[in-house]
């Protein structure tokens, strides 16, 4: 067991200093440069998609009841939009604090301060099911306390289908990349093979066995592409400190504490799994296809 794990740290440091060499660290480069592709992509998604969490995804229904409708009269409301088994969840919103929410807009505290009354009504919020919201809608315009129900499901629609696109794209984008990653380490690999084929030829002459020889080549792949991972979250890391710097002044000026954050510690993680067994991968195809063709004189 010993000698079997002397000989793996021999093969991991051989790979080492072979990624350390120009070439090796120009490849890592070009593969972190792929790779912050998707790894960014997916970062500004998340983000995005942390931004529009605030708002539910569900298909909503508005009730706006009368100026005079009385507290009590909303509490009976409530109770039966909640024995109703078409409405999921059911948020009531007292004019006050529909009013403290619009007061917190800016620009707008000194136009509600010059009304001198609350022009909002008490509301309630509805989520239900896309199937039920039309003839849910309809039915709620009819009850006496109500003045008007708003239902839109188009924009829930439109920003799950966005969402789905981009997670798509960000799929297929990193499909590609990865197809791309393989292909470099497959041909670095192929150099190194190709530049050792005389030590190669020494090495079966006196005995090495296939798995020696190609440990150190293994070593690379996954050195190479977790290197290359590693770059990658640096350039994402430094492009979205770039975006903050934009980004803050104007949602500043909204009033939001939105920045675009970077990925989860398991997130980096896997950008580095990823990698690197990709490089393996890219090795492991490279050794089996080049490796037998060399054989001792």
């Amino acid at each position: 067991m010993r000698a079997w794990l002397r000989q793996h740290a021999a093969a991991f440091r051989l790979a080492a200093r072979r990624l350390l060499r120009a070439t090796g660290l120009a490849s890592a480069l070009v593969i972190g440069i792929a790779v912050s592709l998707p790894a960014g992509g997916y970062a500004l998604l998340e983000s995005l998609r942390a931004l529009a969490g605030r708002a539910t995804l569900e298909p909503q229904i508005s009730l706006f009841l009368r100026p005079e409708a009385t507290r009590a009269e909303a509490d009976s409301l409530g109770r039966a939009l909640r024995a109703d088994p078409r409405v999921g969840k059911v948020r009531f919103v007292p004019r006050e604090e529909a009013l403290k929410e619009l007061a917190a807009v800016e620009g707008m505290s000194e136009v509600i301060a010059s009304l001198g009354r609350n022009p909002l009504p008490d509301a309630f919020v509805v989520t239900t099911s896309e199937k039920s919201l039309e003839p849910l809608a309809a039915d709620l315009a009819r009850l006496p306390a109500v003045a008007q129900v708003q239902a839109d499901s188009a924009w829930a629609r439109r920003l799950g289908a966005l969402e789905r696109l981009g997670r798509l794209a960000l799929v297929l984008l990193a499909a590609l990349l990865g197809a791309g990653l393989v292909a470099v380490t497959f041909n670095t690999i192929r150099l190194q093979i190709l530049t050792q084929r005389e030590e190669i030829e020494v090495s079966k002459l006196i005995g090495a066995t296939d798995a020696f020889i190609r440990r150190p080549f293994y070593y690379l792949g996954l050195l190479q592409g977790a290197a290359g991972g590693l770059f990658a979250l640096v350039i994402v890391a430094v492009l979205l400190a770039a975006l903050n710097n934009e980004v803050r002044p104007l949602a500043d000026s909204y009033g939001s504490g939105f920045r675009f954050a970077f990925l989860s510690l398991s997130g980096a993680c896997t950008v580095l799994a990823l990698a690197g067994g990709l490089g393996w991968l890219g090795a492991h195809l490279s050794v089996s296809r080049h490796l037998r063709n060399i054989e001792p004189r």
